[in-house]
C-alpha cells in the first residue's frame, strides 16, 4: 500500500465539548513522510504518543506550552479512511465534538477523497506481547497476531443494567469502522455531567453529542445508535489512541476497563524496547 494524503483542503466546524469554545479545523494535504500534524497558534505538535500532555476525559498533544485536547475522535477517523498523511490547522484549544464520535469527522474525509503518494506506507508489526496494567485492574495488550490487521477486543463493565458487561470483537476494517464505531458517541453517568459542570468542563456537552446514563435509563430520546454502543465508543478512543503511534499497528489489541491513559503508557511501553515490534 503506498502512502496517502487528502485529495483537497476540507474545513470542520464545531464547538468543543468540555470548552464550549467555537472551534475551526483546517485538514490540508501534506507530503510523503509527514504524518500527522496539529498546528495552533504558530506552533506545530505531531501527533505522537510522547507529545501526549493529558489523558483525563481525553486525549490531548502539546509542544512547547501550546496544547490541542480532544484529538482522539479524527485521529480515528484519519486512521479509518487511510490518510497517513495531513497538516490540521486548529482555531482553538480543542477540537470540535460534532456528534461525539467520529461519523462527521470521517464522512467529511470519505467526501473529499484520499489521494495516493508516490512513497509506501510503513507497518509496525508487534513481535512480542506488550502489557500495561493499572493498579484498579484496567488493562490493555498488543499481541502479535503474524502481521494481520488491527483487531481489538474490549471488555467493559459498568454498573448500571443498561450497560452492564459489553464486548467488542472484531477487525478495524474501513467498513466495521463506520457501520458499528464511527456512529458510538462518547458517554457518561448523569453524576458525572453534574460533576464536570462543577469543575467548568463540558461546557459544549449536549445529548446531541453524548450519551448519558442514569442509573438504568438513558436519557437520550432517541436511545442508542448502535449495539453496545458504550464498548464500541471505546474501541473508537482506543483506534485514535493507538494511531498516535505514528504507524498502522499490526497486531491484536486486548482491551478491559482501560482508557486513554492505558492506551498512551501501552504506546510507552511498546517503543522502550526495540525488540518488540518491526516496522515493515
Amino acid at each position: 500500500m503506498q502512502q496517502q494524503t487528502l485529495k483537497k483542503q476540507i474545513v470542520i466546524e464545531g464547538v468543543g465539548l468540555h470548552s464550549g469554545a467555537a472551534s475551526v479545523l483546517t485538514l490540508k494535504p501534506a507530503p510523503t513522510d509527514f504524518g500527522v500534524i496539529f498546528t495552533r497558534q504558530g506552533q506545530n505538535i505531531g501527533a505522537k504518543y510522547f507529545n501526549v500532555v493529558d489523558t483525563r476525559n481525553c486525549t490531548a498533544i502539546g509542544a512547547n506550552g501550546v496544547t490541542v485536547s480532544t484529538i482522539e475522535h479524527l485521529m480515528a477517523a484519519l486512521y479509518a479512511a487511510g490518510v497517513d498523511n495531513v497538516e490540521i490547522e486548529c482555531s482553538a484549544l480543542e477540537l470540535p465534538i460534532l456528534n461525539g464520535g467520529a461519523r462527521e469527522f470521517l464522512d467529511s474525509l470519505l467526501d473529499v477523497g484520499v489521494a495516493t503518494q508516490e512513497k509506501k506506507r510503513h507497518y509496525l508489526k508487534v513481535l512480542k506481547p506488550v502489557c500495561f496494567e493499572d493498579e484498579k485492574g484496567a488493562k490493555v495488550q498488543l499481541l502479535p497476531n503474524g502481521g494481520k490487521d488491527l483487531h481489538i477486543h474490549f471488555e467493559i463493565e459498568f454498573p448500571s443494567k443498561i450497560v452492564g458487561h459489553q464486548t467488542f470483537e472484531g477487525d478495524i476494517t474501513p467498513e466495521v469502522f463506520s457501520t458499528q464505531i464511527a456512529p458510538c458517541r462518547t458517554f457518561c453517568e448523569k453524576q458525572q455531567i453534574d460533576y464536570l459542570r462543577s469543575i467548568g468542563l463540558i461546557k459544549g456537552g449536549s445529548l446531541d453529542n453524548a450519551v448519558v446514563l442514569d442509573g438504568d435509563h438513558i436519557l437520550n430520546p432517541g436511545g442508542f445508535k448502535v449495539e453496545n454502543e458504550c464498548v464500541n465508543h471505546k474501541v473508537l478512543d482506543a483506534v485514535g489512541d493507538l494511531y498516535t503511534s505514528g504507524f498502522r499497528i499490526l497486531a491484536d489489541s486486548v482491551c478491559s476497563k482501560s482508557g486513554h491513559y492505558h492506551n498512551n503508557e501501552l504506546l510507552k511501553k511498546l517503543f522502550a524496547d526495540e525488540t518488540n515490534f518491526e516496522i515493515v
